[in-house]
């Protein structure tokens, strides 16, 4: 077989490549960091610019040091040649919507972020759990203790009757719902400041706004954790603050797509547990209320979490109480409508689908934004890499395929802007430099989903 131009490259005599190699880099310590090369790729970079055929990515550590085409690569003393002819390189994916320690269950996670990382996933979004846990988690995934992705988490800020909710208990064991520094119940005598400041002490990246909260404190919320370098994760609707109230607050990230119906509602629901279903008759045709909530989104540049899967998974369980308050059909199309009206929407889930199928249910959500939503297979996967990084605040870090960003990248044997069910092809993930390659994927026992030892 006639031998490639990148492996021909790396060929040439010591001196030769001693006089080429660029400069080399060096890690902790002043140890040289080791080169890696994927040459020959199909680059998807992320940005939503056409395929770029035969390129290489250099990587140096956990970072890119060059994206350039496979004929113009360097040559780099020692690297490490390999060789994706035929694959398909993207940016690692990020599952914007993910619950990992609502009741901690350390084994089942650990599965769950295990077939993350080897489905093409180098991040995650936690929208709220036992930060004890999530702390634990995340420090393990970044020193490459366990395959996972990385993982930024929130402290969940939400009324005193909220806490009455099961879930909260689950996620303090041990103390007070309500009265933790990741689950805290917000009143007009709270002490702002204070109560931001240790959400953060937790390691949290953001503040979850989840329920219960008039505008007013929804307000103070965002304005208190901006100012203490915090992003804001929001429910789309707070109860009784409306989405256009969430929105003007400047809350950065916004939930669940169906939750921006409640806009056109004659009176919004007083509450989060008692709130009735969307008037889906408002939505048989355009609606200008909706419309308009869409112009602010995007003139603030609000970030929209759409969920449709949740809705989908919602519709599956039997009896389920209380009712899903919105069809999948209006999620599907509220999510359309935003896409076209130039919101900005990540793909999350809210929810990891069973523990027997091969990938997560990112690929499902990725699906129903193609196939029921209008997105096109390339505005896919710029929600679940660009945006998605986005809504955690690292895009200066992943999201693209870009020399300075992290090496997070996925390689796919087939080309997923034919089919966006081709995502599902993964032959090797690479986080922050790390490779995990499919063929060593092990899939979720049947004890881990139970939490057994």
């Amino acid at each position: 077989m006639r031998p490639s131009l990148l492996t021909a490259l790396c060929r040439l005599s010591a001196a030769a490549a001693i006089a080429l190699a660029p400069q080399l880099a060096l890690g902790q310590g002043g140890v040289p960091v080791k080169t890696v090369i994927y040459g020959h790729a199909n680059l998807i970079d992320g940005t939503g610019t056409k395929l770029q055929p035969d390129m290489a990515i250099v990587t140096q550590g956990e970072r890119i040091v060059a994206v350039v085409p496979t004929a113009q690569v360097a040559v780099y003393k020692d690297a490490t040649i390999v060789d994706m002819h035929g694959q398909y390189a993207l940016p690692g994916l990020i599952d914007s919507h993910v619950h990992l320690a609502t009741a901690p269950n350390r084994r089942y996670a650990e599965a769950l972020l295990r077939r993350f990382v080897y489905s093409g996933v180098t991040a995650v979004r936690d929208m709220a759990g036992d930060t004890r846990a999530l702390a634990d988690y995340s420090r393990a995934a970044y020193m490459d203790e366990m395959p996972s992705p990385d993982i930024y988490y929130a402290a969940l800020m939400a009324g005193p009757q909220f806490f009455k909710d099961p879930r909260t208990a689950a996620a303090t064991q041990g103390h007070v719902p309500g009265q933790v520094p990741w689950m805290r119940a917000i009143t007009d005598q709270t002490n702002m400041p204070i109560a931001i400041a240790e959400a953060h002490g937790t390691g949290a990246t953001a503040i979850k706004i989840y329920a219960d909260l008039p505008a007013v404190l929804v307000d103070r919320i965002v304005d208190e954790a901006h100012r203490q370098g915090m992003l804001v994760w929001a429910h789309a609707a707070v109860f009784p603050a409306s989405p256009a109230e969430v929105v003007d607050s400047g809350a950065d990230v916004v939930s669940h797509v169906c939750m921006l119906a409640y806009q056109a509602s004659e009176t919004m629901p007083p509450a989060y547990h008692n709130r009735a279903p969307v008037d889906e008759d408002r939505f048989k045709g355009d609606n200008a209320t909706v419309d308009a909530l869409f112009a602010d989104m995007k003139k603030r540049g609000t970030i929209l979490d759409a969920t449709v899967y949740v809705y989908e998974i919602m519709w599956q369980v039997p009896n389920a109480q209380p009712r899903p308050y919105c069809s999948l059909a209006l999620a599907e199309k509220i999510a359309g409508e935003a896409h076209r009206a130039g919101v900005k929407i990540s793909a999350g889930t809210d929810a990891p689908g069973s523990w027997n199928m091969p990938y997560p249910s990112l690929n499902d959500e990725l699906e129903l934004l193609v196939h029921k939503s209008g997105f096109t297979p390339m505005d896919a996967i710029v929600a679940s890499a660009r945006v998605g990084a986005m809504t955690i605040g690292q895009s200066q870090n992943m999201g693209t395929i870009a020399p300075g960003k992290l090496a997070n990248l996925v390689f796919v044997a087939k080309n997923p802007l034919d089919d966006i069910a081709n995502i599902r092809s993964v032959t090797l993930t690479v986080k922050r430099g790390i490779q995990y390659r499919r063929s060593d994927y092990r899939p979720i026992t049947r004890a881990e989903a139970q939490g057994e030892m």
